[in-house]
């Protein structure tokens, strides 16, 4: 009787033991809330949430997929409230606002002991930086702006790509068949300042007190300023164009070269096929400049579960899982592996994207540049090119802008 009593015992004690081990493990359980925004109905997110929970039996993601109209206005209030995601993407334009915040958890260290960081493409991280060169950014995906030309005009014409701006201006003359053809198609409409800067910007000027009027910044845009009103080889619409009138011209045939990035790429092979090729920018006075598009992933300060959320975010920054989760967006993945292999988009853009990448650089982050880039830069543009300002009265009044 007492044998069987200590078999029944020990038989309850070891289940009691299992339950407990059972609530122990699930009270360790944690889970990463995520948010992110996708367009693109193809989403590969659950995909890569299995993936990642496989690998990792501990930790839970919950990522939901805010709509981008209401993404940031969504995620301030969510930090304000107390309900902040543990990690989120981010852009670069937000950071400054959300060091402020005191929402930002500086992931620094947590980069320089990853072994995903040798994988990063040159130049990510330092673009990235935020305050005092704090690392609170892990970039995602990207784009940077580069030369898109007509091969077959290039080649009718007895011309190579230009490799300096000096050619670049040269070829656009050469390339100038008016009114059906011209060298260059200038978006002088709203978003256009990403052109101007790389050919103004390379040369010298600055978004800062000064840095717009001195002799070289005014004498780069008078260059190319100079290009539409005294060359006529950037077409007459150029003040009012914007995307969609540059890439139709382009397409057309009735511009010889324009600039953007790989997002355009796809589409222009499906309209041209091999009559449309890509290289970076072309050097100033020996520099080049290109405008750098981020997407970045961060964590926040307020998250119970830092650790976990690293290592979600690590995850997709890492070899393949980057690559599924850019397949999604258009953009280009971060790592030097997955560029080596990239197949979304031809290699001649792709190559244009990786090798532009060392001399991309961003804008700062400040009140005035958010308003130089959203009206006053296309508003005074189109006076310079219609002759209502002189291309020196222009840059005087954006350094209004930068004064201080």
């Amino acid at each position: 009787m007492r044998t069987g009593l200590t078999k029944t015992l020990k038989a309850l004690g070891l289940a009691c033991a299992l339950s407990a081990g059972m609530m122990l493990g699930a009270a360790k359980a944690q889970t990463v809330r995520f948010w992110y925004h996708f367009d693109n109905p193809a989403n590969p997110m659950d995909d890569l949430i299995k993936k990642f929970e496989a690998a990792n039996p501990g930790i839970k993601v919950e990522a939901e997929n805010v709509p981008w109209n209401s993404y940031y206005d969504n995620l301030y209030t969510a930090i304000v409230g107390g309900n902040a995601p543990d990690a989120a993407m981010v852009k670069l334009f937000a950071q400054p606002r959300l060091v402020e915040m005191g929402a930002l958890e500086p992931i620094g260290d947590r980069i320089d002991a990853w072994p995903g960081k040798a994988d990063l493409l040159d130049n990510l991280l330092n673009l990235n930086k935020g305050p005092e060169g704090k690392q609170y950014y892990l970039p995602i995906q990207y784009v940077v702006l580069y030369l898109y030309y007509r091969a077959d005009l290039f080649k009718a014409a007895g011309l190579e790509p230009p490799k300096t701006c000096d050619e670049f201006r040269e070829d656009a003359k050469k390339l100038t068949k008016a009114p059906e053809t011209y060298g260059f198609g200038l978006r002088g409409g709203k978003g256009g300042w990403d052109q101007w800067g790389t050919f103004v910007f390379s040369k010298g000027a600055k978004l800062e007190p000064g840095g717009l009027t001195t002799p070289e910044a005014i004498a780069a845009n008078k260059w190319l300023v100079d290009m539409f009103r005294e060359d006529k080889s950037i077409p007459p619409s150029a003040p009012n164009d914007g995307f969609q009138e540059i890439i139709a011209a382009f397409k057309a045939g009735k511009t010889a070269m324009t600039i953007h990035h790989i997002g355009s790429s796809n589409d222009l092979v499906k309209a041209l096929g091999d009559k449309v090729s890509a290289v970076p920018a072309p050097a100033c006075n020996g520099k080049q400049w290109t405008s750098y598009g981020d997407e970045s992933l961060a964590i926040f300060s307020s998250s119970q579960v830092k650790d976990a959320a690293w290592k979600w975010i690590s995850f997709l920054a890492e070899g393949q899982n980057n690559v599924e989760f850019n397949k999604a967006t258009g953009q280009m993945t971060v790592t030097k592996s997955g560029s080596a292999n990239w197949t979304l988009h031809q290699r001649r853009f792709v190559d244009a994207t990786v090798q532009s990448l060392p001399f991309a650089s961003v804008l700062p982050q400040t009140p005035a540049t958010t308003e130089f880039v959203n009206t006053a830069w296309q508003t005074n543009m189109q006076q310079a090119l219609t002759g209502a300002a002189t291309p020196e009265q222009m840059m005087q009044q954006l350094q209004t802008l930068f004064a201080n």
